[in-house]
């Protein structure tokens, strides 16, 4: 387990097989005995690199969770009974704060009543060292560096709109057809963020235009819901509105592959 929970986070035998003392052989035997053992394929293997499988994003989740668990209980016996204490400085995006990390802190707390959570909330990617910053959720792939990284889930791009505005304005049924909708826009850096799609032709992008936009994603949330256009954002966003029928998605083949969540 925990040389799988290495290949996924590394993106790469080679590395995951320095990093447990092994050559890059022995490393591919493992995880392919794995998936033997297993009876299912947990990893795509291609020229440009390594990703997980549906079943191989279900293993790697629970084989965290076991590894953390067993890393938890060797902690307690060879620290003896001293608990995780201190303040923990965690920088994210405001949405993805309020609505994926808090509603879990009533059982982190409960867990470790002794640790204190500050928050950082920042759109942009922060220094983590020149900020003070423990730990940072980022969304999307990341860059190399020396900072260490463990992918705590993935999420794909959701294009919605609510009924309201679809009653109203039609459903596209293309990429193109968006020119001729309001599109609610996340901007970054004065700048409309574009949309990206994955076409039969290849890859392209669609720039929205409509009558509002901002730089704040619950904003844009709270303006497709109130019927002013349609959004494209990170599907966890819009998960629970199009669950309860609140927003009906949109153009979903030509969605793009799944980004990863990484806490850094």
């Amino acid at each position: 387990m925990r040389l799988f929970i290495r290949v996924v986070e590394t993106g790469n035998f080679s590395k995951a097989a320095r990093a447990a003392g092994i050559s890059q052989p022995t490393a591919s035997k493992i995880v392919a005995g794995l998936e033997e053992r297993l009876g299912a394929q947990l990893l795509n293997r291609s020229s440009r690199g390594l990703s997980l499988t549906e079943a191989g994003q279900r293993f790697y989740d629970g084989a965290v969770d076991v590894v953390d668990r067993v890393d938890e209980v060797e902690a307690l016996v060879e620290g003896g009974e001293a608990a995780p204490s201190g303040i923990v400085r965690v920088a994210l995006s405001p949405a993805f704060g309020r609505m994926m990390i808090v509603p879990h802190l009533p059982r982190f707390l409960a867990r470790y009543p002794e640790v204190s959570i500050e928050f950082s909330v920042e759109q942009r990617y922060v220094n983590l060292i020149k900020n003070g910053i423990d730990l940072a959720i980022r969304i999307g792939p990341l860059a190399d560096s020396t900072e260490i990284a463990r992918r705590i889930g993935s999420t794909q791009y959701a294009t919605v709109a609510s009924p309201a505005y679809l009653a109203r304005a039609g459903t596209p049924s293309s990429i193109e057809d968006l020119s001729r909708h309001a599109c609610i826009a996340m901007m970054s850096r004065d700048v409309p963020r574009p949309w990206p799609f994955v076409a039969p032709h290849g890859d392209v992008e669609h720039v929205p235009m409509g009558p509002v936009r901002s730089n704040d994603a619950e904003y844009v949330r709270a303006a497709v819901l109130a019927g002013l256009g349609i959004g494209h954002n990170a599907g966890w966003l819009y998960a629970r509105d199009v669950e309860a029928g609140l927003l009906v998605p949109l153009l979903e083949t030509f969605r793009p592959a799944p980004f990863p969540i990484s806490a850094v």
